[in-house]
């Protein structure tokens, strides 16, 4: 059992969609010394930005959420950088954190990092039966080496890293970029324009037809704060919702809950991805006591408001 309040703690992403919740969530928890490095004044893809950081903040947690992310279309035209950038960051940290003997590091992983044709529900146990889906495996293979480096780490130096996954995120403060946001703040944005322009139809990509399991951000970031202050352990830790939704039903729930009237056409020609995610999450609520606790439906009409005062202009 580890107490954050009065650590110095370092939460590397802590400006991005996830970290900044976990950074909100910390300071509500007692946290008064939660420090985020911001890519402008620290690199953290070069061991210079790196020792920068660790010599200004002298954490004693480090969460590692910084990431290189984007939806499929993203992953296609980049993996080459997602695969580096990614690597090389959680690599070189975790590292730097051996070194200045840091007392927890947690590393958030991602269910990329699972074969394709995983038995659904995933469990943590499948993870090395196969490769990734083709389209985010390199940003998958990269995330997954660091799960044998916490591993090897602790082994060798006793060093304390977890490695925790959250399924997809979704929630406030989400990236609506359509050029590389994730499936649910593209819709989103797509409903609510197509609703405001009176358009009669919303082009989706793929059939519709794989399934997906959503966490919503916030309690992605009870999830990791709760690993960090209570699992200690090596084996990589499922931090989903337990439920699974076709694209198809997410659409129509998205389009109703925004008011879009029109009628949705599916261009098969776009990749679908992975055909089925779902996670198994006992493990979470068994060493750690995690569980979510916003449903889908709560989860997107919190953040349809959020992006309809906050719309990203054209």
């Amino acid at each position: 059992m580890v107490d954050l309040r009065g650590k110095r703690v370092v939460v590397t992403g802590g400006g991005g969609f996830l970290g900044s919740f976990v950074v909100d969530k910390l300071r509500e928890r007692g946290c008064e010394h939660v420090f985020v490095p911001r890519q402008k004044e620290f690199d953290l893809t070069t061991e210079p930005g790196i020792e920068k950081m660790f010599t200004a903040y002298r954490p004693e947690v480090m969460f590692h959420l910084a990431a290189v992310v984007g939806g499929i279309g993203a992953n296609k035209e980049n993996p080459g950088s997602f695969f580096y950038k990614n690597a090389i960051m959680g690599i070189q940290l975790i590292e730097a954190a051996r070194r200045h003997g840091v007392e927890k590091t947690i590393v958030a992983g991602s269910i990329c990092s699972y074969p394709k044709f995983t038995p659904v529900p995933f469990k943590e146990e499948d993870l090395w039966n196969g490769y990734p889906e083709e389209t985010n495996a390199p940003y998958g293979v990269a995330k997954k080496a660091l799960l044998v480096m916490c591993q090897a780490y602790r082994q060798q130096y006793g060093m304390n890293a977890i490695f925790l996954m959250p399924v997809n995120l979704y929630g406030p403060r989400d990236n609506f970029d359509l050029e590389s946001s994730h499936v649910i703040p593209a819709l989103i944005r797509k409903a609510v324009e197509a609703r405001d322009r009176g358009v009669k139809e919303l082009v989706c990509w793929g059939d519709g037809s794989p399934t997906r399991e959503f966490l919503y951000v916030e309690d992605a970031a009870d999830g990791l704060i709760t690993g960090a202050e209570k699992y200690d352990g090596e084996e990589p830790v499922n931090l989903g919702s337990g439920f699974e939704v076709s694209i198809k039903d997410l659409t129509e729930k998205i389009t109703r809950l925004s008011g879009f009237s029109g009628s949705l056409v599916w261009d098969t020609s776009r990749p679908n991805g992975q055909p089925r995610r779902m996670l198994d999450t006992n493990r979470a609520a068994n060493l750690f006591g995690f569980r979510a606790k916003v449903n889908l439906e709560e989860g997107l009409s919190r953040t349809i408001e959020w992006y309809q005062r906050n719309p990203v202009q054209p």
